[in-house]
C-alpha cells in the first residue's frame, strides 16, 4: 500500500512540475483553440481539420486530450502520414483514440491503469520511472486546461488497434460527459439543483410545483435540466404566469423527467424517451450535438444518488393536450 502511494505521488510531482504553474488562471480557449494557436500543434490541427473534428472539439465536453507533437506527428514516415491525412475515416479513428470522455487531471490520470478511448479502445497508463506513459507514449506537458476540458501533450502518435473503430454514437456522446474519474455521487437531485448557481430559476419552479420531495425520492429518474439562460428565453410575463399555475408548472417540469438513470452513452442511442409526464421527447444526434426536441444538451453525466442530470439550453414545452 506504501510502495502504491508512493509511485502515485511520484507520477504526480511529475506531472505537475512538468504542467501548469500552482495558481492557474481560469481558462479561455476551448480544446480546438488550444491547438490552433499552439505552434507545436500545427501537424495536430490539419489532422483535426482534415478529420471533420474541429467543432467536436469545440464542444461543451468535458474532454481529456492525449496531444501529440509535430515532433511525434515526424516519427510517422511522411509517405504513411500523407495516406492518414487524407484518409478521413481512418483518420478520424486515430485522433478519437486520443480523446476521453471527462476532465482527467494528472492527479486522475495516474490513478488509472486504463482508460476508454471516444474510439471506443482503451488506452493502458502506466507510471514509469518517474514517467507517466499512455500506451508507448510519454506524457512531457500535463494539465494544459480549457473551457472544455484539459490537454495532455504526447510524444508519439497513438495506434488504436486494428479492429478498433469509432462509431458515429460514440462521437456524440462524446458531446459532454462527467470526468474519468468520477467520485462517487453524494447529492440527490434536488440537493444538485439547489446547490448549483445556474439553476436558481429551476430551483424556484421545482418549490412553486412541490416537486422537491419526488426529485429526493428513491427513483432513479433522468432530469433533463433547463438553466437560468434557458428560462430567460422565455418572456418574463410568461414565465411569472407560469409560476404562479402550479399545476401548469407541474407538467411542464415533469415533461423534463425520464424514469430511470439513463446515461449520455445511452441517451445518444435513442429517438424517443417518456417522460414522467406522459409525452415524449424527441432525440436527434447531430454531429457532436444532441437536441432534446428544440433545446440542445450542454452538460452531461452529473450524478445524483437517486439519479443523473444532463443541463440543456431550453425549457421543454410540452405537447398541448
Amino acid at each position: 500500500m506504501f510502495k502504491k502511494t508512493t509511485l502515485m505521488l511520484t507520477g504526480a510531482l511529475m506531472l505537475s512540475a512538468v504542467g501548469a504553474a500552482q495558481t492557474t488562471p481560469a481558462p479561455t480557449q476551448t480544446i480546438a483553440e488550444i491547438v490552433s494557436t499552439n505552434p507545436d500543434f500545427s501537424t495536430l490541427l490539419a489532422a483535426v481539420k482534415a478529420a471533420g473534428l474541429v467543432e467536436t472539439l469545440s464542444g461543451a465536453g468535458p474532454f481529456t486530450v492525449f496531444a501529440p507533437t509535430n515532433a511525434a506527428f515526424a516519427k510517422i514516415p511522411a509517405a504513411d502520414l500523407n495516406a492518414l491525412i487524407n484518409d478521413p475515416e481512418k483518420l478520424k479513428s486515430i485522433l478519437l483514440y486520443h480523446v476521453v470522455v471527462g476532465k482527467a487531471m494528472a492527479a486522475d490520470v495516474i490513478e488509472l491503469t486504463t482508460a476508454k478511448t471516444v474510439n471506443g479502445a482503451a488506452v493502458n497508463i502506466k507510471v514509469n520511472g518517474g514517467k507517466v506513459m499512455v500506451n508507448d507514449a510519454t506524457v512531457i506537458q500535463a494539465d494544459v486546461q480549457a473551457t472544455n476540458g484539459v490537454i495532455h501533450v504526447i510524444d508519439t502518435v497513438l495506434m488504436p488497434p486494428a479492429n478498433a473503430m469509432a462509431t458515429p454514437a460514440a462521437t456524440a456522446a462524446a458531446a459532454a460527459a462527467p470526468t474519468a474519474a468520477m467520485a462517487e455521487p453524494t447529492e440527490t437531485i434536488t440537493g444538485i439543483i439547489s446547490t448549483d448557481p445556474d439553476l436558481t430559476t429551476l430551483l424556484a419552479a421545482v418549490k412553486a410545483a412541490d416537486l422537491e420531495a419526488t426529485l429526493i425520492g428513491k427513483g432513479p429518474f433522468t432530469l433533463f435540466a433547463p438553466t437560468n439562460a434557458a428560462f430567460a428565453k422565455i418572456p418574463k410575463a410568461d414565465l411569472d404566469a407560469l409560476l404562479a399555475d402550479p399545476a401548469k408548472l407541474k407538467a411542464v417540469l415533469l415533461y423534463h423527467v425520464v424514469a430511470g438513470q439513463v446515461m449520455a452513452a445511452d441517451v445518444v442511442k435513442l429517438t424517443t424517451a417518456d417522460t414522467v409526464n406522459g409525452a415524449a421527447v424527441d432525440i436527434q444526434v447531430d454531429g457532436s450535438t444532441v437536441a432534446i426536441n428544440n433545446a440542445t444538451i450542454t452538460r452531461t453525466d452529473v450524478p445524483a444518488i437517486n439519479g443523473v442530470v444532463h443541463f440543456i439550453d431550453t425549457v421543454l414545452m410540452p405537447p398541448v393536450k
